[in-house]
């Protein structure tokens, strides 16, 4: 394959990020920016495949054969849900 030289110019604090997020997942800085200027110009899926909202009539013509958790698995959820609750930092009032 074939490769071509950029030397690009970043702000600051863009280059940081860069910098860490790279360093984070372990990978050069360089490949981060190949996957992210590939997926800014990758073709747009055709209108039909493209995502649009369901309605409320159509969600609730396919909820009987949507998959659905069993009791256990939503008691497991829920518990990892509070835990997780319990983990968050306390709220501070927007007037503290």
């Amino acid at each position: 394959m074939k490769t071509s030289h950029l030397t690009l110019r970043l702000p600051a604090d863009l280059a940081r990020a860069l910098a860490r997020w790279a360093r984070a997942h372990g990978v050069p800085k360089s490949q981060v920016a190949r996957e992210a200027v590939a997926r800014y110009l990758a073709p747009a899926p055709p209108r039909e495949e493209r995502t649009r909202p369901v309605t409320a009539g159509e969600l609730a013509a396919r909820w009987p054969s949507l998959p659905h958790l069993t009791a256990e698995e939503a008691a497991a959820l829920a518990e990892d849900i509070a835990a997780a609750r319990g983990e968050l930092p306390a709220l501070r009032a927007a007037w503290e």
